[in-house]
This record gives C-alpha cells, structure tokens and sequence, in this order.
C-alpha cells in the first residue's frame, strides 16, 4: 500500500528546482488573524532541508553492488535523484546535509534560527519528515545520554532556552504529546487520552488544555521529562525500522519572557517608566510517524492498523501543504488532528523548518522520491511572522507603589535631617554671636585702659616737659650767679673755684641734654604704643569681619594672643611709669646742695640709662622671639590643616568661603614655612636641630621632627640628615614615642628618606621594617598610617630587599592596614603592592632566581587584590590592575589567579581599562599563559 503523503506528492510534476510564489492569505492553514498584543513582522517562507542517513549493514550487503540512489552537492544546496544509471532529477533546497553531518550542525542550520526566533517573542515550528528508518527521532529526540555528541534538536533546544532565560522573571512550560490512531495521548501522563484540541474563537490560536503541563526550572528535569515521554511513545519492530515509532510525537514548549522597559527623561529631568513587556511564544518540535509500504514494512495486525492510521494524517497533511503551494481557496485543515495542531506552522505566523530525511539505498526510490517532493511543495509555502507581547501594567504598578512608598520614606526623612541641620546651625550662630559680642566687650574695656594710660602718659610728659624747664631755669640762675662771682675772683683760690664751677657746669649741661634726650625716648616710645593700638584696632576689625567664616578656634586663638598683646603692653606702661618716677628722683637729687651728691647722681644717672638700654635691647630680643614663634605657629596650625584635608588641601574644603578670597593662602604659607625653615637651617644648624629631638619638652620635639620631616623633603637634605644621625634619631622616636604626631610626623620623614635607594637599604639594616610594621598594628590614625604606608611601598620598590621585607612583616603590615578603610591608605597599600608585584616580575624576567609563587600570594594578598581591582578610587583601581598583570606575568601563579577570580579581571581590564598600556599588557598576559588559555577555553570566554 503506498502511503497517502507520496501519492499526494506524485500528483505534482518534478521539478529541478523551486521558486518562491506569493499567495492570497485565504488559502493559507489559518486566516489571518490580528491579535490585539501581535505585531505583524512580515512573510517568512518555510525553510526546507535535506538529510541523507548513511547505509545501515543491511544496505551495506544488499546493495553492494549498486551505487546510492541520491547525489549530494552540499556546497550547491541540491541532490540528484537517479532515475537510472544514465537519467537523474536535480532539487535545491535551503540546506543538504551529507551522511556525515554532524548533530551539532544539523540543530544550528535548522533549528537554531527558529529557537532565537521564538527567544524573541514569535512562534516557531520544527518538524521532521520522512520514510521510516531515516533517522527522524535521532535527527530530532536523541538523548545524548552516551555522547554528547549525539544530542538531537529537543534536547539542544531547551538548552539555548534555558541560557537565555532568567528564572526569576521568566517561565518555560513544557507539554509531551503524541498522536496514535487519530487519538491524542499525553505522554507525560499516560492515563490522559483522547484529549481534545481547543481553538480560540477571538485569536484562532490551536491549544491542547487537556494536556499535562509542566515548568522547567533547570536542564536536567528536562531531560527526565524526555525519558519518561520516550518511553511511553508506541514503538514496534518491522522489517525496515527495528523501532519504528507508530506515533506522530509533539513537543509543545510555552515561553513566557518579560523585557526590560526603557525609561526616557521628559523636559523637566524626570525619568519617565514604560510598562514592562511579557512576550509570549510557542515551539512545537515534531517528529512526524515515518510512511511506509505495507508490503515492504510487513506490518500486519495492530501495527497494519497504526500504519493506515499514520498514512491518512500523513495524507491529511500532504494536501494541506499542496493548497497553500497552489494558492488554492481552500485548505483542508480539519481532515485530521495533525493538520489541526500545525495549523499555525504552514501558512500561519510562525516561522518554521522541515528537515526531510532519506535513505541511500536505491531500492526505495519511490519513498525517496515522494519525501524530496513533498519538501518541495513545502518549500513553497510563506507564513506572515506576528510578534506576540503585551505590557505588564500590573507588574509596573506594584513597581511605581514601591518606589512612591520609598521617596516617602527618603522625603520624611530629608525633611527631618533638615529641620535638624537648621537647628544646629541656628545654635552655632548664636554661640558665635554671644561669643563675638564677649570679644567686643573685652576689646572695648581693653581699648578704654589704653586711653587712660595714654592719657596718664601725657600728662606723665608734660609733668616732664615742666620740671625740665625748672631746671633749666635754675642752671641759668647759677650761670648768673657764677658770672657775678667771676668779677671778684682775684685770687689763684678763686680761679680754682671758678674752676670748678666751670667743670660742675659742664657736667650740669650733660645732664639737661640728658634729659633732654630721655625726653625724647619717650616721646619715641608713646608714638609706638600709639601704633601698636592702632594695630590692634586693625586686627579687632579683621576678627569681626571674618568671625562668620574663621571657625571658632581660630577666633579663641586671636582672643588669645590679643589678651597677650594686651598684657606686653601693660607690663611696658609699668616700665614707663617707673623710668619716669626715677627720672623724676634723679632730678630731685641733682638740685641737693653738695656738689658730691650731684656728682653721685649723675653717676647713678649713667648707671640707669645703661640699664634702660640694656633692657630695650631685651625687650626687642623678646619682640623677635615673639615673631618667630608666632610665625612658628601659624606654621604648625598651617601643617594640621594640610594633614587633616589629605592630599594637601585646606580643611575647610574646596567650597569654603576663605578659599574663595584666599586662593593663595596654602602656596604662601608653603613658601614662607619653607623659607623659615631654610633660614633656621642655616642659622641654627643641622646638629642642633637633631638634638631637640632627644628634648625632655614634648613640644619642642614635636617642632623639631616637623623641621627635620620638611627637610627631608628636599632632596638635597637627605645625604646630610642620614650622616649627621637623622635617620637613627628618626627610628627610636617611631619606636619609643607616645605621641601620635610625633609617630605621624617621624614615619612622613622615614617615608621621605625611603625614596632613596641608599637609605632604604639603611632603614632596613637598621630594623626600620619592623618598627614600622609596629606602628602599623598600633596605630589608628589614618594620617599616621597614610605615611607607614607610604614608607613600606617606597621599600617596597627595591628588588633586593623584597625577601627581607616580607620575612620581617612588611606584606603582613601592608594588608592590615586596610582595616582603616581610608582612600588614602588603601592608595598607598595598593601602591606598595604594585611596586612589589613589578619587582618580582623584573627579578624573574631578568634573571629566573625564583620558582616558587609570588610573595604576595604566600602571604594572602591576592583575595585583597581581586576585591579591589574594580575599585571606584581611580589610584587603587590602576596600582591593583597593574599588580594583577605583574602577577599573571609569572606562570607558576596563574593557577592561583585563576582559582581566585583573579582571571576574569584580567579579561574585564584587557576589554575595560582606560589606560592602553595597563590594557596591552592584560592582553598580552591572557595570550601567553597556557593556563589562562586552557581556563579561557573550558569556559567558551573570548576577550
């Protein structure tokens, strides 16, 4: 008996090869239909391949002596069927594929086209076609269990589905069924049979709501929903097929993907959301009941039965495939339940794919013959792709409930943290203000003192002025008494007395210009303190304007030194009333009668005005003090800043108002440290700087490290402190010292020192490691571990000490100072890595000594580094890639960086980082390692 497919097929005449032909959509399977979340996407013919089974050993001895009944050219896309040793029919198709293709190439040709399709949100169909025996259920169900190899079209299909959709959001349903004698069974749940087909009366779509349906939620209970199908599919032996299925079997797989919304920006900013979209498909993969002769199958009994049965479908569909190829106005759809569930795969919309399977062997060229036209019909059939997706309003407004519900809890408390600031801020401001008005208050009282002692010392000077004019007056008396005597001298006694006189009115003179001059001193000096006041006033005026933006620290500070002013100025005042009270007794004792008391005054006189000079020049040594140390202190408070803002930069941040009018405040207070310190330098002398730090005075060693810390800067400096016992000086206060800024200051000048390459070989013979690794574990600061840091990674440079350093704690040090969390440590700790890493890639390029991993592996950096080699800072971010590709360099390492993690950044830095040269060596490492290579390929990563 011939099957109803092959005589349907023979109707038609051959052909040598097939054109597209457009047809009216009502001679399609299904009328159109336009579903209200369809998208119409345009035709898509169904695509047709071939694929030839190779001889089996039966073929192989009864056919030896006659060559194969088709002839392939795959590179041509078409077969020659033989009529006879000298004739023979030539058919294109979309693939050939010879006895030798593969599986894997057969699912990517085939059906890979159609799975993507449907991943994207239309229908598709795979089916297989052909003579029992071809090899339909391994092209299609082969399991794959022995070799993977063998993996049919099911099996890699749900693969591909199951890669590429996400579990949390998507679904994938998965239905098993089969049609045996006109009947639907569901192989899943073999007591469910006769099961009906429903058709949506609004949308025209097929289903089977009868059918078992079951959720996939990895590969593996794929597979087992595969077996337990398998095995309940009807399969009997004939001469042709020793299982052959006697049943069309139908694989139904409902994908439910929702897609990502694009969010947009209106014209005031804000983000607009789109509804999330749910896309909605369906793959059938059916593997159709191979048609057969009933005289060379010699199927008799119940399998004669299923054969009849599986002709008339077979049949059923040969028509439907011959309307839609001649445009005919009617397809008979409803002749039979197979025609009826692939009404959406021939002229519906989903895009679909036939693979028709023949055999070799000439002897069944009638069935080779009726498949390969039959693919033909086929090939002319065009569905109209409609993409099935609907917006998820439900899903968007949960979404929009909980964002709405979270700017609420963010605005209560955005407004709570303002109100909170507003009255902090209110607070300060009347502190400040009560404070301002306090320091008025003083500076006022302060103000009227002064104008009472300048009043006192004016009337001070006239008193002067007058009792000066007294004793003028009375040496002009005695002058003229003494030139009425002369005219009775006649005597050598006489001319002695006038002698005398003359000499006692010498000495009279030199008195009154004496006075006259002391007169002028202290005219001198109220002029000065006129001018101090007027300072005062200036500074008193700069406090008040600046008291909004000066914090109040500073304030208290001025307040401090101007109460210091204040009191200099008093204790002056004092002074002054004491000169002029001696001044005053001076004359009173240069009017007594006696010539030896004048004589004794006017000693005592000389005496005083030596004494007055001696402490004016006191009092200017004390006022040159005063001005360095006060210099020294704005130094000191300049240096707190610069420490405490990181980086150099002035607490009051970037944004403050004293950097807005004072953008050169830092440079000049730089320059003038750096000038101080230059002068002091050569005034003073290294050896004497030295020794303050052995002072007793916890403040004087504190300036002197600062000094020698800034001299060390300089690169001039450093040969000069390391000789004359700086560095020995250096390491005992980081070792004994208490105070924390003396620890801080004394690592910052070590890290100095350390730059040079001589002294780093010093500070390690010199146990400078290990004191510094103290100081690691003991500190907390993060300034004073900033500049630890900074010193171990400047020594961490040197190719030559890197065993010393790690056996002495420096890489242990290094990875506990992270627990700071700080930038600026993390900077350098990353820093000393990346140098260390370097000098151990050099040392092994260059010279091969080492053979073992990487110290910094051994000592457990790497986790560190694979957490912090996407990190936001950009400084730890480049010294931890460089350190990466420094490590990789060295083979024996790359298993390590591959267990850890570490291989994927070296592929995220060889595609993502910013620098070329950081990224050319990713690359180059990734290329020579063998293990990365190996690692690189097990996983299907390419970079």
């Amino acid at each position: 008996m011939k099957s109803g497919a092959q005589s349907a097929a023979a109707a038609a005449p051959t052909t040598s090869a097939t054109s597209m032909s457009s047809r009216p959509r009502s001679a399609s399977l299904s009328a159109p239909r336009r579903s209200s979340a369809g998208k119409n996407d345009g035709g898509a013919r169904v695509r047709v391949a071939v694929r030839l089974r190779p001889r089996n050993a039966e073929e192989l001895v009864a056919d030896a002596d006659f060559p194969d009944g088709v002839e392939l050219q795959p590179e041509l896309k078409r077969l020659k069927l033989r009529k006879n040793n000298w004739d023979s029919e030539t058919y294109q198709f979309d693939e050939v594929f010879p006895d030798t293709a593969s599986q894997k190439r057969v699912y990517e040709v085939v059906a890979k086209p159609v799975v993507e399709s449907v991943l994207d949100g239309y229908n598709g169909t795979v089916m297989a076609y052909g003579q029992t025996g071809t090899g339909k259920t391994y092209t299609l169900g082969k399991l794959g269990e022995e070799d993977c190899a063998d993996r049919g079209i099911m099996v890699r299909a749900l693969e591909d589905i199951m890669a590429d959709t996400n579990p949390e959001n998507d679904t994938v349903y998965v239905s098993y069924l089969q049609l045996y004698m006109e009947s639907i069974q569901d192989l899943l749940a073999p007591e469910r049979d006769n099961i009906p087909i429903a058709e949506d009366p609004k949308t025209g779509d097929v289903s089977v709501p009868g059918a078992t349906l079951i959720q996939l939620k990895d590969y593996k209970s794929f597979i087992g929903l595969l077996q337990t199908g398998e095995a309940n599919r009807v399969a009997a032996n004939t001469k042709l097929n020793t299982e052959s299925s006697r049943s069309h079997a139908v694989l139904l797989v409902y994908i439910k993907k929702h897609v990502k919304a694009k969010e947009s920006s209106n014209e005031n900013g804000s983000r607009n959301s789109r509804a999330p979209v749910i896309r909605r498909s369906k793959l059938l993969i059916v593997d159709l009941a191979g048609s057969e002769r009933v005289d060379k199958s010699g199927s008799e009994g119940i399998t004669l039965e299923e054969a009849k049965f599986i002709n008339l479908s077979l049949t059923a569909l040969g028509k439907c495939i011959n309307a839609l190829a001649e445009n005919s106005p009617h397809v008979p759809t409803r002749d039979s339940k197979l025609t009826r569930l692939l009404r959406d795969s021939f002229g519906g919309s989903a895009r679909t794919s036939l693979i028709t399977t023949i055999g070799p062997s000439p002897r069944h060229r009638g069935e080779t013959a009726s498949t390969i036209l039959f693919g033909q019909r086929a090939m002319k059939v065009e569905n109209m792709l409609k993409l099935k997706e609907e917006f998820d309003y439900k899903s968007l407004c949960r979404r929009l409930e909980a964002d709405l519900d979270k700017l609420i809890v963010e605005n209560e408390r955005h407004v709570k943290a303002v109100v909170d600031a507003e009255e902090e801020l209110h607070d300060k401001l009347n502190q400040a203000r009560s404070r301002v008005a306090e320091a008025e208050g003083k500076l006022a009282s302060a103000l009227g003192e002064m104008s009472l002692e300048r009043s006192r010392y004016q009337k001070d000077t006239e008193e002067l002025r007058r009792q000066a004019l007294h004793h003028v007056n009375d040496i002009k008396s005695l002058e003229k008494k003494l030139e009425e005597n002369a005219a009775g001298l006649n005597s050598q006694k006489e001319r002695e007395i006038h002698a005398e006189r003359i000499k006692h009115e010498e000495e009279i003179t030199n008195l009154a210009d004496n006075y006259k001059r002391q007169n002028l001193n202290l005219s001198e000096q109220l002029q000065i303190e006129r001018t101090l006041r007027l300072q005062l006033e200036e500074e008193l005026s700069a406090l008040r304007s600046s008291s909004k933006q000066v914090p109040e620290q500073c304030v208290a500070d001025q307040l401090t030194e101007l109460k210091e002013r204040l009191d200099k100025e008093r204790l002056t005042r004092e002074n002054l009333e004491l000169e002029l009270r001696m001044l005053q007794n001076k004359e009173n004792y240069s009017t007594g009668s006696t010539e030896a008391i004048k004589n004794e005054e006017i000693l005592n006189l000389k005496k005083k005005l030596d004494e007055e000079s001696k402490q004016r020049k006191k009092r200017e040594e004390e006022i040159r003090n005063l001005r360095y140390q006060l210099a020294q202190s704005n130094e000191d408070a300049e240096i707190k800043r610069i420490e405490k803002g990181g980086s150099g930069r002035s607490s009051f941040g970037s944004d403050s108002p004293l950097n807005l009018h004072r953008p050169n405040i830092l440079r000049d207070t730089i320059n003038g440290q750096r000038a101080t310190i230059a002068k002091l330098f050569e005034q003073v002398g290294l050896q004497k700087i030295l020794s303050l730090l052995e002072s007793e005075d916890a403040d004087v060693r504190v300036h002197a490290v600062k000094v020698v810390a800034n001299l060390a800067a300089e690169e001039a400096n450093q040969e000069k402190i390391v000789e004359a016992g700086g560095l020995k000086s250096l390491l005992v206060l980081l070792g004994n010292s208490e105070d924390e800024t003396i620890r801080r200051v004394a690592a910052g000048a070590i890290a100095n020192l350390a730059m040079n390459e001589k002294n780093q070989e010093l500070i390690m013979g010199q146990g400078g490691i290990t004191l510094l690794a103290t100081t690691a574990n003991e500190a907390e600061d993060p300034q004073t571990l900033r500049m630890v840091a900074g010193a171990i990674a400047n020594l961490c440079g040197n190719e030559t000490l890197q065993v010393k350093l790690r056996d002495e704690g420096g890489i242990k040090a290094l990875l506990g100072m992270v627990r700071t969390r700080h930038p600026d440590v993390l900077a350098q700790v990353a820093r000393g890595i990346a140098n260390f890493a370097k000098c151990e890639s050099r040392a092994v390029s260059q010279s091969g000594h080492r053979v073992g991993r990487s110290l910094l592996i051994e000592d457990g950096a790497l986790p560190w580094i694979v957490a912090n080699a996407n990190n936001e800072s950009s400084p730890i971010r480049r010294h931890i890639e460089l350190a990466l590709c420094h490590l990789a360099q060295h083979e024996v390492n790359a298993r390590d960086l591959a267990t850890g993690g570490a291989l994927w950044e070296l592929v995220r830095i060889s595609r993502e980082c910013s620098r070329e040269d950081i990224r050319n060596l990713a690359q180059k490492t990734l290329n020579a390692s063998s293990v990365f290579q190996a690692e690189l390929r097990r996983l299907h990563v390419s970079y």
